[in-house]
């Protein structure tokens, strides 16, 4: 339950499921095995995904439009990983290796504000207007790149059925970094898109017998929900920078950890 929390915080934060720091818990502190962690995880990334897109915070800053779009490549990528086999070792590494690929990025671009303070202007088909915390005042923003974002998408759906993350680890920090979508929009874009993309990879364990663990499933489910609660009162009066520094944390803490795990 504590371990669904510290999920739950995370994915109204930062538009991540919680794969990232619940299947190390899973797999490392209460002695699972990785098919097992990456199976359960993927329950709490669908109760994650439907708290905070139903919440009204998580709703305000949700490009549907976008992650409709974008939803079809992750669910296309999550489906034809179904097909690959990867044992544990090979799992933790594309795990650390992921992890810290996207900490350097994020921590590169902690200072980059994606916001066009111009309202009036075209947005384009996929982009938006909402109200910024930080300066308080309405702003715009344009979605650039749009290619790659659907090939990060793909990859995200590839990565959410191999390791259990969600594809949100990889959404949120590419769109803000590359995509010119604000941070808060990244987030609340990805949450919508990563319990979308979690079900092929569950119903996939389900039919190889990974979830065989009801009652950790269950009571991850219950701390996502009052985690969630939580992230969304503490992402309303973080700042953008701090939001990005402490994604960074987090990957790299995980990141070292499943180094050490694998070798």
């Amino acid at each position: 339950m504590l371990a669904g929390a510290a999920a739950g915080s995370l994915g109204a934060l930062l538009g991540l499921g919680g794969g990232i720091f619940l299947v190390p818990v899973l797999d490392h502190v209460l002695g699972g095995n990785f098919s097992e962690a990456k199976a359960i995880s993927l329950i709490a990334v669908i109760a994650t995904s439907s708290f905070v897109t139903l919440a009204s915070h998580g709703r305000r800053y949700l490009n549907l439009r976008l992650a409709m779009f974008l939803q079809m490549f992750t669910v296309v990528g999550a489906t034809a990983a179904n097909a690959v086999t990867l044992g544990d070792r090979p799992s933790r590494i594309v795990f650390a290796v992921t992890a810290l690929v996207v900490a350097v990025i994020m921590m590169m671009k902690r200072h980059q504000r994606n916001v066009i303070h111009d309202t009036s202007i075209d947005v384009g088909q996929f982009g938006g207007r909402f109200h910024d915390d930080d300066t308080r005042e309405d702003v715009a923003y344009r979605v650039r790149r749009l290619p790659l974002a659907l090939f990060i998408a793909f990859v995200a759906g590839v990565l959410s059925t191999l390791i259990g993350v969600g594809g949100g680890v990889i959404i949120v920090p590419a769109l803000n970094t590359w995509c010119g979508v604000p941070i808060r929009v990244a987030a609340g874009t990805s949450a919508l898109m990563i319990g979308v993309t979690a079900v092929p990879a569950v119903v996939a364990g389900y039919a190889a017998g990974s979830l065989n663990q009801p009652l950790f499933a269950a009571a991850g489910v219950l701390g996502v929900l009052a985690g969630s609660r939580a992230g969304f009162w503490i992402g309303a009066r973080a700042r953008v920078k701090s939001l990005k520094t402490l994604l960074a944390a987090v990957l790299v803490v995980m990141a070292v950890r499943y180094f050490v795990m694998a070798f």
